[in-house]
Parts: C-alpha cells; structure tokens; sequence
C-alpha cells in the first residue's frame, strides 16, 4: 500500500494590513489630546507630526481636518494646528446632558438585571486595579465605562448613541479632573460603590441622587472652584 500523501504546508499568515497614513496620524493625535500629552494651548506643526509618525505631511493634513470638525483643534493656515482649551461653556454644556441621560438611564435600569451589576462589579474591580497602577488615562476610561453601562442597560439605543457621543468630551475631563485633584480616584470609587449599592437593592431614587451628586462634581472640580 504506497504511502498517504504528506500533508501541503500551510499557507503563509498574510502580513496585517496597517492602517491608513491618515488614520494613523488621527489616532495619535486624538490619543495624545484626550489624554492631555498635548494640552490646551499646544501648537502642533505637521512637520513635526509627519516626522512623529513616519508619514509624509498630507495624511497629517487629511488628520487635522477630522479633528479640526470635531473641535478638539483650531487650524491657522501657515503656522499650524492648535488643541483648544476645554472651555467653561463645553463643561457646563456636558455636566448638565450627562445629567440628563444618565438620572434618566439609571431610573429606567432598575430593578437591574443580573447582567448589569455583574458588569458594574466587574469595571468597578477594573477601576480599582487600574487606581493601584497609577495611570490616571486608563482610570478615566473605566471611570467613563460605569456610567456607559447603565446607560447602555436602560434600553433606549438613541439615547446610548446620543449619550456615545459625549464620550471624547468626557474622557478629556475626567483626565483633567485626575491631574488636578488625585484624591478623587479613591472618591470616585466610593461613590461608584454607592451608585452600585442603590442599584442593586433596586432603590430607583437613592441611584439617581448618587448619580446627581457624582455627575454635578464635574463641573466645579474640572473650573478649579472646589476638592
């Protein structure tokens, strides 16, 4: 009896794609602006974010353009681009829908599922890991992600869109709050665990005063008017 074939080599893994020239500059832009390694204030030059990234200088434009429409940069033709300020308007502007959507989300998430506050518990544990690491970028995300959930559990996907696009705002802040006041990590835990708390004994009212109280701390601690 001859002998069985020997298998055919497998193919060659094909090589991951990157991503596009002007993709790549957008993201680490965005990253470095939300993030707070470019502030408020900084001019970026796309000679010196084509050299960064290792593009040539109209992917660098096409980038700019993007983040120019979603108004993290001013553009000035000849001299560059710059990271606009957080202003007192966008905080105010934000606490005040953020307080809207989610006194509205956690109401209608209670009585919550199973689902939910094992999410809660498990971003929550996040959250206190990432604390202990000291990287106050990723503690915002997670920070940011508690209060997704819930609003994402309360079933109304326009508002979860809506609420979506908050998020890059957000993010900004809650790094900016970090800096400025570090006690607050351990604080925001405390009142996450209220939060958390209320929701799994199914008390409606005692989540949405949880998430007031929390929500409503933003906007002074981001203005610098109080710890």
């Amino acid at each position: 009896m001859p002998p069985a074939p020997a298998p055919a080599p497998a193919a060659p893994a094909a090589p991951l794609k990157r991503p596009p020239a002007a993709d790549r500059v957008y993201s680490h832009i965005k990253e470095a602006v939300l993030d707070r390694r470019f502030e408020g204030g900084t001019l970026l030059t796309e000679g010196e974010l084509a050299e960064a990234v290792g593009v040539s200088r109209t992917p660098v434009r096409e980038a700019l353009l993007k983040l120019e429409v979603e108004g993290l940069i001013k553009l000035y033709p000849k001299k560059g681009a710059l990271v606009l300020a957080v202003s007192a308007q966008e905080i105010a502007d934000v606490v005040e829908t953020r307080l809207l959507v989610e006194e509205f989300a956690v109401r209608k998430a209670v009585p919550a599922s199973a689902r939910l506050i094992a999410r809660l518990e498990e971003v929550l544990e996040e959250q206190r890991r990432l604390a202990e690491d000291g990287d106050l970028a990723a503690v915002a995300v997670a920070d940011r992600c508690f209060h997704a959930e819930i609003v994402r559990h309360a079933g109304n996907e326009i508002l979860s869109k809506l609420y979506d696009q908050l998020r890059d705002r957000q993010l900004r802040m809650g790094v900016a709050v970090l800096e400025a006041h570090p006690d607050r990590i351990a604080k925001n835990i405390t009142e996450h665990t209220e939060m958390l708390d209320a929701i799994r004994r199914g008390d409606a009212d005692a989540a949405a005063q949880c998430v007031r109280r929390h929500v409503s701390r933003v906007k002074v601690l981001v203005r610098g008017e109080a710890r």
